[in-house]
């Protein structure tokens, strides 16, 4: 019988936060999340956070970028949106770069050693190829 894998899916108190959604209806959003105490109340004790949201257009369809914003107000966060949205994009495109590689660098070709698509070797028989 299979082993079953649970996911850890309890809040905890002494992390919560209320949040607060702005938009321009144009690039993207900005949460602010504001620190609580379990009661609802403020906590102080911890700094409020900007979180923006934006999307690129792929060929498959939009591609959504959330970044954090190190800002101290919610005017802090609109004025540095563009550039920690253009960091994260950036970020983003190299990562997908990265797995494109690994993807690419990991395609076993039958007859390139191993087996060469015997039955039982793992590889697709009649010339195909395996991406893992």
């Amino acid at each position: 019988m299979a082993e079953e894998h649970k996911i850890d899916l309890e809040m905890t108190n002494d992390d919560l936060y209320q949040e607060e959604i702005f938009t321009d209806r144009r690039v993207g959003t900005i949460q602010r999340l504001t620190p609580v105490t379990k009661d609802g109340g403020p906590d102080t004790t911890r700094p409020v956070v900007y979180v923006g949201q934006t999307q690129i257009m792929t060929p498959a369809g939009g591609l959504p970028i959330t970044f954090e914003i190190d800002a101290d107000s919610l005017g802090g966060a609109t004025r540095k949106f563009g550039e920690a949205a253009e960091a994260a994009i950036e970020d983003t495109m190299r990562r997908l770069e990265e797995m494109r590689r690994e993807a690419a660098s990991s395609i076993i070709v039958p007859g390139a050693g191993g087996g060469g698509g015997v039955p039982g070797s793992g590889s697709m028989p009649g010339g195909g190829i395996k991406v893992p």
